[in-house]
Parts: C-alpha cells; structure tokens; sequence
C-alpha cells in the first residue's frame, strides 16, 4: 500500500490570491498535504503558498497531475520538470495522469511509462492514476505494475459511492482518494446528512469527509474559508457509527459532477 496522506487540501477552481491565501491557511490550521494539476493553473501561486510558509518541505505532501497535451513521451518528463520550477521543489510527492483520455492520440502505455521514468528519475516520488475506470486501471496496471501505482484520485461522494471500482481498487492495494467529496456543496443541504451532524454536534461536510476516510480513502476538500479548511480537519476525529453508514450508502444516486467528454472513460 502506497503511504499518501489521508487528509489533504484540494486546489481545483482556486487561483491567484485566493489559493496562495486558501494554502496558507491550510497549512496554519494543520494540513501537510496540498494536491494541485497542471491544468489548474495555480502551481506557481501554490508554490508560493509554500514558499512562504514555515512548514519544511519533508513535511509536506505534494500532488500534481499531468496535462492531456502533456502525455507523449517527449513531453511528460519535461512538463514535470516546468511543474516542478512553478513548485519552487525539486520533486513533488505524487503525480497522477489527470484523465485517462482514450481518444487524444497517445497510448495509455506510453504515457503509464512515461510516468513511470519520471519517477525513476526523481522528479516524483510516487505516481498514480486518476478518474481510471476498472478496465483502464487494469491496462495502468499493465503497464508499469501494481505497486508502481499509489493511487486512482475519482469523484466519490455520498451521492456516487462507486462501489465496483473502489472495490477493484481496493482487491489490488491501490489507495483510492475521493475528490469531490461534498459534490460541490450539494451534499451539504441533504437531510439525512444534516440528522447525523446533529446527533454528532458535528457540520455535514463532516459527516461526508468522514463517511469517505471510514471506507478508507483519502480526502482533499478544498476551502477558501479558514474557519471551514479548519472545520473540515476534525472530520479525522468523528467516529460514524453502522447506523450512519447505512444511512448515507442508502444515499447512492450516481450524482456524477464531472465527466468532461473526450477525457472521461466510460464509468462503470
């Protein structure tokens, strides 16, 4: 099993100042894991986010995922590296495939390799995949091994639980990490969520985060609030009991929120 941290804080749609201030105060508040893309474009702002924090770096957890455009053999090593300059660190602790693209023209095998030499250059140190259906992730596994592969980063939440593919990932040791754990904030008005968070004095956005670590995964909410970056935090420390659990699996609706066409696979 990879060793990713099991909290994080997310940077998706951030930019400028508010994600350099959304990253600082994560870090104040306790956060040692900050996943960022390519295609986000705020590399450079998180990595002046870091820069300017007191937290060493070999504390820190650092993810970033390539770019569709980026695949090819000849590109991904060197679109890495200009992350890594944009990070101001040497390597960065993770970095993912964004999307498994099926049609854009570079084959799964080349850019799983290509990711893999990255790696055994040192310009990562672990790799993975992210929004891979189950076939997908067996051509990855293929590919370079399951061991090379630390993680599938996919949208789960109360909502789109996923259980076939977390199942499949889980029967191969790869880390699953929930991205969209509060279906952009749409699980935050739902009333069976909202009943639990009373029971537990707790926020709902709780409850969803820890509904996610209970089943084992890894989390990265993003926040631009430092009260809710701090908030989200103590979903560590509240315990659902088997009651909460089977409520909130009854909540499967296959809320999907992202599935961009010609880079998503076909979902199981």
């Amino acid at each position: 099993m990879s060793n990713i941290p099991t909290f994080g804080v997310g940077t998706f749609r951030l930019n400028g100042q508010v994600v350099i201030d959304s990253v600082r105060n994560a870090l104040d508040v306790g956060y040692r894991a900050v996943d960022t893309a390519q295609i986000y474009g705020n590399e450079a702002e998180v990595g002046q986010a870091i820069a300017e924090s007191s937290v060493a770096r070999g504390d820190l957890f650092v993810t970033t995922k390539i770019w569709v455009e980026n695949y090819s053999k000849n590109k991904l090593a060197a679109s890495l590296q200009d992350s890594l300059k944009k990070l101001r660190t040497d390597y960065v602790d993770l970095t993912l495939i964004h999307w498994p693209a099926p049609g854009n023209g570079v084959e799964l095998s080349e850019y799983m390799e290509a990711l893999a030499g990255a790696k055994a250059q040192g310009l990562t140190r672990q790799i993975g995949i992210s929004n891979f259906n189950i076939e997908l992730t067996k051509q990855a596994i293929a590919a370079v091994g399951k061991d090379q592969i630390a993680t599938n980063q996919i949208e789960l939440s109360p909502y789109l639980q996923g259980r076939k593919l977390t199942a499949f990932l889980k029967e191969q040791g790869i880390q699953v990490t929930s991205y969209m754990t509060l279906a952009y904030g749409k699980v935050l008005k739902d009333p069976v969520l909202a009943r639990i968070a009373d029971k537990h004095q707790a926020t709902v956005a709780q409850v969803a985060l820890a509904w996610a670590l209970q089943l084992g995964y890894a989390v990265i909410p993003s926040s631009t609030k430092r009260e809710n970056l701090a908030g989200n935090l103590l979903a560590r420390d509240l315990k659902l009991d088997a009651d909460d659990m089977a409520m909130i699996a009854a909540l499967e609706r296959n809320g999907r929120e992202v599935s961009p066409e010609g880079l998503a696979p076909i979902w199981d």
